[in-house]
């Protein structure tokens, strides 16, 4: 079906106008709306996950994909969410009131345009994917420590788009080629200060993710979390732990959300899963779930058999499950070791429904700081071969027993650890990993962050890291292994261990950390998600 594009500007109530391009279906008509707004340019239109918007047109949408304030060709100055309410609010009201529009209008995006949908007067049914609310427990930072490769990397993003607009070729090259050579991770924070001191994402890390106080933060109106949602998430996502809470507020409102997790990083779709047969819930991509959610909440088209609230993929079986969040299964694991745990990656033990025993003695060296690998916080998230760094000296090591039958792990794996330092600050870096091969395979499943500051982190006292949810079922003969590490270079900064909270690179005021561990009192487990 041919479709038609025109460009449309919108002026918001202060004159200023938001352009995009408005993708038409062929023949005459009025039809139901999608909209996204996004800071990259309309004419990507997030197709790096999604299909493009010509498709939605030929399905019967009328589709506007537009950019932000100050962003792509729209007038203005970019000023980050703060600016989303009123703007989204009038784009909104105006797509609505369009002679081709019949009224009904939804909305869709991931990441910020994910977040934009949730501000101001919502859509008739949203699809905000990977994406969260609160700005410094979702989207800045985890267990106390900014994301710090990856949020760095989009802030100076957002910086060379303003100097693209303001012809600042220079600084656009430089920007580029600290990105490209990897440069931005000791200079990415002066060379943001330099160019966009403004920007969003320096903010960010100008606060104390410690410090609550210092954020402004406000929960969606529930009116708006009561009406459709459809949440595609990914387990190797930073913001899945937002998705989850917007699940649990809509819940929570009497709304009834539609959880969808993947086995997916924030820019890496595969489109593949979900489109052919994996299990008897298998289900279509991303888009063809949109359209069925659309098709039945603005088209009142009844969806071709009945939705399922959660779906969620296994990411070892690679099977769509369906699960609820709120039960997880019931598993418990105490660590043991004889003081090895650390010099060998096999001399520790992870115990099912036991408790554990010993102590564990490890040095953190900010000069070699232990590197993070796969997971969810990272370039290089997902599934990754991590044995060569649990080999590492700096990483303690638990491996679980080879299991006799399926293992399915369903759930947010908490980890509490009793542990103290020799200096005021250090960091706990876990991550769950599955054995293969009699450990010549050592596969990345969940990872999580906790930052200590304070004189309190002297003290023996038990310390609890959230790891990233997941659903993996391990099949006979593989093992469940835990590792501890004091630093995942560059996902998070490395720890200063003098209480000093700002990100950055390692420099001269870095210091080593003895950490003691106490294994009696140790432990992991699977908690509810969300």
């Amino acid at each position: 079906m041919a479709v038609e594009v025109k460009q449309l500007a919108i002026p918001m109530g202060d004159g200023v106008l938001l352009r995009g391009e408005l993708w038409q279906p062929a023949g005459r008509g009025r039809w139901p709306g999608l909209l996204m707004r996004q800071p990259y340019g309309h004419r990507l239109a997030s197709t790096v996950v999604y299909a493009h918007p010509s498709w939605y047109a030929q399905q019967g949408y009328l589709v506007f994909v537009q950019d932000v304030r100050g962003c792509g060709e729209s007038e203005g100055e970019f000023q980050g969410f703060s600016q989303e309410i009123s703007d989204g609010s009038s784009s909104l009201l105006a797509l609505r009131s369009h002679p081709l529009c019949n009224g009904r209008v939804g909305s869709y995006g991931f990441s910020y345009q994910g977040l934009t949908q949730l501000l101001g007067n919502p859509a008739d049914a949203m699809a905000p994917a990977m994406t969260g609310w609160n700005q410094r427990l979702h989207l800045a930072s985890e267990g106390g420590a900014h994301f710090y490769a990856n949020n760095l990397a989009w802030g100076l993003q957002l910086a060379a788009e303003q100097c693209r607009r303001s012809n600042k070729n220079d600084q656009w090259n430089a920007i580029r080629a600290s990105l490209q050579g990897g440069d931005f991770l000791v200079n990415g924070l002066e060379l943001l200060r330099q160019v966009n001191p403004g920007n969003p994402v320096l903010a960010w890390f100008n606060r104390n993710p410690l410090a609550a106080e210092s954020w402004q933060e406000q929960a969606p109106d529930p009116a708006v979390l009561r009406l459709p949602l459809l949440l595609p998430q990914g387990w190797h996502d930073p913001y899945l732990r937002g998705g989850l809470d917007i699940w649990k507020l809509s819940k929570q409102a009497g709304g009834n959300p539609l959880l969808r997790i993947g086995p997916w990083s924030h820019l890496s779709w595969d489109r593949r899963v979900g489109s052919v047969d994996q299990g008897p819930h298998a289900c279509g991509g991303v888009d063809e779930w949109q359209l069925a959610f659309f098709d039945q909440h603005l088209r009142d088209r009844l969806p071709p058999k009945e939705a399922v609230p959660c779906l969620v993929f296994d990411l070892l079986a690679k099977v769509w499950q369906q699960r609820h969040p709120a039960r997880p299964s019931n598993q418990t694991w105490g660590l043991s070791s004889g003081g090895l745990a650390a010099s060998r990656s096999d001399e520790g033990e992870l115990l099912a429904n036991h408790q554990g025993r010993g102590i564990v003695y490890w040095v953190h060296d900010p000069w070699r700081a232990a590197p993070g690998c796969g997971g969810h916080l990272g370039a290089d998230a997902g599934i990754q071969e991590r044995g060569a760094i649990d080999g590492r000296a700096d990483v303690v090591c638990f491996t679980g027993a080879p299991v006799k039958e399926p293992l399915e792990l369903w759930g947010a794996p908490q980890l509490t650890v009793v542990v103290a330092a020799d200096q005021a600050g250090f960091d706990l870096c876990a991550s769950l990993a599955v054995v293969r091969k009699q450990g010549a395979e050592v596969l990345v499943l969940s990872t999580g962050i906790l930052r200590q500051l304070g004189e309190h982190c002297l003290h023996l006292a038990p310390r609890q890291v959230q790891l990233q949810p997941l659903l993996a079922t391990l099949q006979p003969g593989e093992q469940l292994r835990l590792c501890i590490a004091a630093a995942a270079w560059p996902q998070v900064s490395v720890n200063r261990g003098d209480g000093h909270w700002a990100p950055g690179p390692v420099g001269p005021e870095h210091l080593s950390i003895r950490l003691e561990m106490q294994l009696e009192g140790s432990g992991l487990e699977l908690k509810a998600m969300g």
